[in-house]
């Protein structure tokens, strides 16, 4: 009894088995389409499933892995270059098996199974379309002069080579110019420091006034007192 067997056995030993999908999947691989019976197209559909989810993959030990399954590099590098890019975007459904009627002889349906060659476009989900949709709608508004960002300090600075010869010829005017002024502040603060000085001779002066005046109360006071 053959429970819980999910394979068709479709000839009797097994090496003959392998050998007979291998090259059905060569051929398919090769033709993208070829006639057989419906038995070994839904065998053929499971190992050729494989073999492209194996290119999907893309590294070193999916391609010595397909090597080791398809002995022709050919169909590998086909599988690896070709088929990958047109399956993508899909995550199964590489193939399609149509049935055309029964063989003449013993009765057994014959199928078509072919890949499938319409490409699945990827196709962005609702939410990722709308934020997709609100930066579109944002782009021209940080456009807009109104908005714009001002100008670095660099780029303002930056001055072509007749600008800067004009401002060399006009430092000189302008130390010029500058020398009198620090003349002018050089004298104010000499005048300044003099009316200092002034101001405080005049307070000793003064200071000295006070103590004579001081002594001269205190003897008249004196004075009397000894009479």
């Amino acid at each position: 009894m053959r429970h819980r067997k999910r394979s068709r056995r479709l000839v009797g030993k097994w090496e003959h088995r392998q050998a007979l999908l291998r090259n059905l999947l060569v051929a398919l691989f090769v033709h993208e389409k070829i006639k057989t019976t419906e038995a070994k197209a839904k065998e053929l559909r499971r190992w050729a499933d494989k073999m492209i989810t194996l290119a999907k993959r893309g590294d070193l030990a999916a391609r010595r892995q397909a090597l080791s399954i398809l002995p022709n590099k050919t169909v590998v590098r086909k599988l690896f270059s070709e088929l990958k890019e047109r399956y993508a975007y899909r995550q199964s459904g590489f193939t399609r098996i149509v049935r055309i009627g029964p063989r003449r002889g013993d009765a057994a349906m014959m199928v078509f199974i072919e890949l499938v060659t319409d490409k699945l476009e990827h196709k962005p989900s609702a939410a990722k379309k709308k934020v997709e949709e609100e930066a579109k709608a944002e782009a021209p508004r940080a456009e807009s002069p109104e908005q714009a960002a001002p100008p670095e300090t660099g780029q303002e600075g930056a001055k072509g080579p007749e600008e800067e010869a004009q401002e060399a010829e006009a430092k000189p005017e302008a130390e010029q110019e500058a020398q009198p002024e620090a003349r002018g502040e050089g004298q104010a603060e000499a005048v300044s420091s003099e009316a200092t000085a002034v101001e405080a001779e005049g307070g000793q002066e003064a200071q000295a006034a006070r103590e004579e005046t001081s002594a001269e109360e205190l003897k008249e006071k004196k004075e009397p007192e000894e009479k």
